[in-house]
């Protein structure tokens, strides 16, 4: 019995290993997926009332709960019924996000009024008394919690990628690690995020000089870091989508790595994600052109 006991603490410490090592490559890999997650909630969630930035925040944050309880056992089913499914499922993932990067740069610099009277309509109907500012986040919410379900399904995808061929607890452990590291990573540095003006104001306000020094600092800061975590957003997203597009092509992938590696040190590095973000933006543009194609063809009808 002593034996038996000894080997089964063998066994479940060979699993924690496992899965500890498994998380950390998955967190890696899902990183730029997180940090475009992380820009674009806190984006949907601005423009709320600052009473009422936390309970939306808590509300998105349930949803995405929500979504995670039900791509994880998608996941759990495809890799152990259909395993064949996932490259396709993250070669498709990946040029979703790719189109997702240029449609985004496409509605900033080429739909500039249309993007600042929805802007503009926002901040009306938060400032209108007579609104309905429950239906107004809830419209919020709705918005976030989609958004979350497309980047939790890239997130899901890319895990499940890494676990492949893991015994079913280890990627049963992994896949939830990764669900909850990230939902309540994100949506806890959206909830500093969101009240990063507050904490500014507050401090502002105190009596000591260093104290209202900061306050300032963190006042100026605030709006500079949303436009960081945007870039970086937007960034992410080809240099997460371009890099499943090139894996997923063993040909491309090869010819990549064969360059940077003759390249090698840190240009190399730098030369591989510059190959990825450059396949990103071909295979977004190109998606985002089909798109706008199939647009123009059913508005004609």
């Amino acid at each position: 019995m002593a034996s038996s006991l000894l080997l089964l603490l063998d066994d479940i410490a060979t699993v924690l290993d496992d899965v500890s090592v498994l998380t950390k490559v998955a967190a890696k890999k899902t990183a730029g997926v997180l940090g475009d997650d992380l820009a674009l909630n806190a984006q949907q969630v601005s423009g709320v009332k600052a009473n009422r930035e936390l309970p939306v925040v808590w509300a998105v944050c349930k949803g995405s709960f929500v979504n995670k309880a039900i791509l994880v056992p998608a996941a759990l089913a495809i890799g152990t019924w259909l395993p064949w499914l996932v490259t396709p499922l993250l070669m498709v993932g990946g040029a979703f996000l790719c189109f997702e990067g240029c449609e985004k740069l496409a509605h900033k610099f080429l739909h500039k009024e249309e993007h600042a009277q929805d802007t503009a309509r926002h901040e009306h109907a938060v400032a209108d008394e007579h609104v309905d500012i429950a239906a107004v986040e809830k419209q919020k919410v709705k918005g976030a919690v989609r958004t979350d379900f497309i980047l939790s399904a890239e997130i899901i995808a890319i895990t499940l990628g890494t676990v492949q061929g893991q015994p079913f607890l280890t990627q049963l452990t992994v896949l939830v690690g990764i669900a909850l590291i990230m939902t309540v990573g994100v949506y806890g540095l959206v909830a500093g995020i969101v009240k990063l003006d507050d904490a500014g104001l507050y401090l502002s306000q105190r009596q000591g000089a260093g104290s209202r020094a900061i306050g300032r600092a963190i006042l100026v800061a605030a709006p500079w870091l949303m436009k960081g975590l945007s870039i970086a957003g937007t960034a992410a997203m080809f240099l997460v989508g371009g890099g499943i597009l090139v894996h997923g092509v063993p040909a491309l992938g090869h010819a990549v790595a064969a360059w940077a590696g003759n390249v090698g040190g840190l240009l190399g590095g730098l030369a591989s994600m510059g190959a990825n973000a450059a396949v990103g933006i071909v295979a977004g543009s190109l998606v985002l052109a089909g798109v706008e194609l199939v647009k123009r063809v059913r508005r004609t009808r």
